[in-house]
């Protein structure tokens, strides 16, 4: 069992700064604060429009009147289906400091799925962008007993902000969780003002910079990571509507700092040396790279550019952030130091996690949370070590366990790790698959990395991948080799979170 303490991350923050780190128990109170420590400061940009803190406290104040004139209470439901964009912030940061537990649905939900969801966690209200109309009509027709509100709609008088305690409702995300159906993790005021502070751990300099928000706020690493430690740094958010605007975007905002998966990372990467110049700009100095491995390459080739790149760990139930590693080109593999408030507990190599930063358990699902838990641990799924520093790697996943005919347990991610170390291996993936006597083996497909291929002095440069890529299996224990190597022309197949989707048995 491990607990660490905010005092192990005093060495990696700027002395001044770390002193600023206030613990929170709910949004109202960090909200004040931030109005009054960085009211005429920009806060939001979006579209050429840039809001301060003071400006977004009245806008959502007046948001808090339609809510309060809407009939809705501290301590009711709602669920928002709105895109990223400045509305978005507007409207969760008047419901959440109205009391309201909010729902985020993913703006890409079919019309049936919004009515479901509405019934399943018992809102009493949906809140929607005016273009996501489509979407809300089967749910208006199927539930007349709830309260429809488009993001445009005003007030002329503003409702004060509720009352919070580190109890109360926050926010319900949508996550596959350890089982990999969906289902809806609550998490409360003070679950998510941990995970807020948690994203400034580890860093030497947190204030006062410019985010650029690709992800969505419906993901829980766009929510917690981006927006609200954004907020709470007194930065600013500039917010990207239209990832294929990313560059131009960028090129406008001059972010310092951007939360992304790794396949993201590796584009603009890889867009940098086909371009001849740094994609993300001069004045970016930071990536926070999580939702999936981050391949050591990344880190070592955006060192070269100034760049610092730190990966993390975290889950939806956890609201996100698990544990950050502010040593990245010491430590490359790893995910880093937990966090503070967290309680560890390694049971047959899987992670078990108490917290501040712990949901309250799946809306609806008791099933699932019967499965989640035992004797009050979280049970992850994931397959974990800790070295002897104390920093945090990640093995692979508890359902992701072959079982080979020998019965052999293997961590696909384990062996994955081992081909990965090749620079020209960009994506891999080791799948179980049945031969044709019956006998279930491991097999291998990889996706290039094109850059690095062109370095390659070798005339056959397929022949030079499979002869290295047969070296690094041989040298394998005999159980983690595999029988069959693929080396893909297109990319895997990945989720909307840009996590490639595992193959099931073939």
């Amino acid at each position: 069992m491990l607990m660490e303490t905010r005092e192990r991350f005093r060495v990696y923050a700027d002395p001044a700064e770390f002193e600023q780190l206030v613990e929170y128990g709910d949004i109202v109170s960090m909200w004040k604060n931030c109005v009054e420590r960085f009211g005429a400061l920009p806060a939001v940009g979006d579209e050429g429009r840039t809001v301060s803190y003071e400006e977004l406290d009245r806008d959502a104040a007046l948001y808090r009147g339609v809510l309060q004139a809407a009939g809705l209470q501290k301590g009711m439901r709602a669920a928002v289906l709105v895109p990223n964009s400045y509305e978005f912030v507007k409207v969760f940061l008047a419901a959440e400091t109205f009391g309201i537990s909010l729902a985020i649905l993913p703006p890409q939900l079919p019309a049936p799925a919004v009515f479901g969801c509405l019934m399943k966690f018992g809102a009493k209200a949906l809140i929607y962008a005016p273009a996501l109309e489509a979407s809300v009509a089967f749910a208006k027709e199927k539930a007349p007993q709830v309260r429809f509100l488009t993001t445009e709609e005003t007030s002329d008088m503003p409702a004060p902000m509720a009352e919070l305690n580190a109890k109360d409702e926050a926010v319900i995300m949508f996550t596959g969780g350890t089982t990999g159906n969906s289902k809806g993790a609550l998490l409360s005021q003070g679950a998510l003002q941990q995970g807020t502070i948690n994203g400034c751990y580890g860093l030497g300099h947190v204030f006062h910079q410019r985010y650029l928000l690709i992800l969505p706020l419906s993901h829980v690493f766009g929510l917690v990571r981006n927006l609200m430690t954004a907020l709470y740094t007194g930065s600013t958010l500039y917010i990207c509507r239209n990832n294929k605007d990313m560059f131009r975007d960028i090129a406008m905002c001059r972010p310092t700092i951007l939360i992304a998966v790794p396949a993201l990372a590796e584009m603009a990467l890889n867009l940098s040396r086909q371009f001849g110049k740094n994609m993300l700009g001069e004045d970016m100095k930071t990536i926070i790279a999580g939702a999936a491995a981050v391949a050591p390459y990344l880190i070592t080739e955006y060192d070269k550019l100034g760049i610092t790149v730190f990966p993390g760990y975290g889950l939806t139930e956890s609201a996100n952030l698990v544990s950050g590693n502010p040593e990245p080109l010491k430590k490359p593999e790893s995910v880093g130091i937990p966090f503070p408030h967290q309680e560890f507990r390694i049971e047959n190599t899987e992670l078990w996690l108490k917290g501040l930063n712990m949901m309250e358990g799946y809306v609806g699902d008791d099933e699932e949370n019967k499965a989640a838990y035992e004797d009050g641990w979280f049970k992850t799924g994931d397959l974990v070590r800790m070295d002897e520093d104390g920093f945090l790697y990640i093995t692979g996943r508890v359902k992701e366990i072959i079982v080979l005919s020998n019965g052999e347990n293997v961590s696909p991610a384990e062996v994955e790790t081992y081909f990965s170390e090749l620079p020209f291996v960009q994506d891999s993936q080791v799948f179980e698959a049945v031969e044709e006597n019956g006998q279930h083996t491991l097999h291998l497909e990889i996706v290039p990395r094109a850059a690095e291929l062109k370095k390659v002095e070798a005339e056959d440069k397929g022949a030079y991948m499979m002869a290295e890529l047969s070296r690094v299996n041989a040298s394998l224990p005999g159980h983690m080799q595999v029988s069959k190597i693929v080396i893909r022309d297109s990319d895997f197949e990945r989720t909307p979170s840009m996590k490639i989707k595992r193959y099931k048995l073939s």
